[in-house]
């Protein structure tokens, strides 16, 4: 990297932080660092969400399956795009009445105690794996382009988001994301894609270089896509980090559009990041690792100062990502576990200091992880495996089937989680099968179980 370049990335690192610190200013109560108030807009509410959405595997992710395979890569972040619309359509008018603060404070008001602690386990690992997977992307990212070793590059990108988190939580999460919208905006659609593509000779000589089979939809495989829509679309309907956001619109019409706008805006982010792996696969035919196809064709294409600009972008998908799923892990482990079973009077001024004190603890947690696990797909997929698996149902059947009972929610969520996790250290953690095996035994449980209540125990929902 030239020298402009490395001054930019550090002025965009600077900002960040100036913008955090500002963002500590405005998260005087509990609600502030959560939820920002509840008093997002639509355009900030928009971009904070796909700012959270489009992460390090959305990115890096999608252009090394659009390099290994074409057009094909896009199926990852389309399943994340059609969760969040199938959110927004179906369950964000629900989800943004409710006066809670997490999924797992909604099954406790639906079922019991019980259920919203271990939901909250679930969810919380759920989010520190996907913040686990944005760390890792930084790392890789600072490793190609600046030479620094792995482990220091994830812990200055994860140090960097651990800092302006702990500050002013969900405002000054939502006040960087803003900055990070415009700029992966800016760096991917509009110097990314059209800059990539004249490297690789326009258009034409694209579609001529590559494989013919990489115009093909599903040369992934139908299996992969199976597996992305079980891992991704459901997964979204019951994020955490995703809830988290919602509960940050001001209105409920907020809530809905602006999360149906964010899904589209995945579409495209999807198509465009396929479409610069394909480029990278001409330029670059010969890479030893396609996890780096983004980033070295960032070096290969791009002029000083704009590769600083485009670096900047990526780093920004990475960097909104982990800062919203901490936040949202912090959440669900203070408020859910500490307040709701250990400290239920604690002051204002208690939960913020414990919420910083939680943030910074599964931070430098995550660090750790991703120093150890260093592949960033194999992360995501852990982290939606264990929560569509086991949350999914319980969610859905507890807004839409009004008979299913506190102990058929409960045991739903403990049996898929452990077949979940046996299945993953019997099958390995790229196999399907776990999740598929986790869906069914959460169903059958919670079908079961709920059938065979006395209907005298059902609970009604509120």
């Amino acid at each position: 990297m030239h020298s402009v370049d490395i001054l930019v990335m550090i002025l965009y690192f600077s900002v960040l932080i100036f913008v955090g610190i500002l963002g500590a200013r405005r998260a005087k109560t509990s609600e502030d660092y959560i939820v920002a108030g509840r008093n997002l807009g639509f355009t900030m509410y928009l971009a904070c969400l796909a700012a959270v959405i489009l992460g390090g595997a959305s990115t890096i992710g999608t252009t090394k399956l659009g390099y290994q395979l074409g057009m094909s890569g896009i199926w990852l972040v389309f399943m994340l795009g059609m969760g969040i619309v199938v959110l927004g359509i179906f369950l964000a008018k629900k989800i943004s009445g409710l006066k809670v603060l997490t999924v797992s404070e909604m099954l406790q008001s639906r079922f019991n105690r019980e259920t919203r602690l271990i939901s909250a386990l679930v969810a919380a690992i759920y989010a520190m794996m996907v913040t686990v997977t944005q760390v890792i992307g930084m790392g890789t990212i600072l490793n190609v382009l600046l030479g620094w070793d792995m482990t220091v590059s994830m812990i200055v990108g994860g140090g960097i988001v651990l800092f302006y988190t702990i500050l002013g939580g969900m405002w000054s999460v939502t006040m960087t994301d803003i900055v990070q919208f415009v700029i992966m905006t800016i760096g991917i659609f509009f110097i990314m894609l059209p800059m990539s593509l004249s490297k690789a000779g326009g258009w034409s000589n694209l579609a001529a270089k590559v494989p013919a089979n990489y115009f093909d939809f599903t040369n992934v495989g139908l299996e992969t896509i199976i597996q992305y829509f079980l891992l991704f679309c459901l997964g979204m309907v019951v994020a955490q980090d995703i809830w988290q956001r919602i509960f940050t619109a001001r209105t409920m019409t907020i809530a809905r559009y602006g999360t149906i706008g964010a899904g589209v805006y995945s579409f495209l982010y999807a198509i465009v990041l396929s479409i610069i792996g394909m480029c990278a696969f001409v330029v670059l035919p010969n890479l030893d690792d396609p996890q780096n196809a983004f980033a070295s064709m960032a070096l290969q294409t791009l002029p000083s100062g704009v590769l600083g600009i485009v670096l900047a972008s990526v780093v920004s998908a990475l960097m909104s990502t982990a800062s919203g799923t901490l936040i949202a892990s912090s959440t669900l482990i203070v408020n859910d576990i500490v307040k709701g079973y250990f400290a239920p009077d604690m002051s204002e001024q208690r939960f913020m200091k414990v919420s910083r004190l939680t943030t910074f603890t599964i931070g430098v947690f995550t660090i750790i992880c991703a120093v150890w696990i260093q592949d960033v797909l194999v992360a995501l997929d852990i982290a939606y495996a264990v929560l569509s698996g086991a949350i999914f149902f319980p969610v859905l059947l507890g807004f839409f089937w009004k008979q299913t009972t506190a102990k058929a929610a409960f045991y739903s969520i403990l049996v898929s989680t452990v077949v979940i996790l046996v299945g993953l250290a019997v099958k390995g953690i790229s196999s399907t099968d776990p999740i598929v095996y986790g869906l069914i035994a959460s169903f059958v449980t919670i079908t079961t179980l709920t059938l065979a209540a006395p209907k005298q125990k059902s609970v009604a929902a509120e």
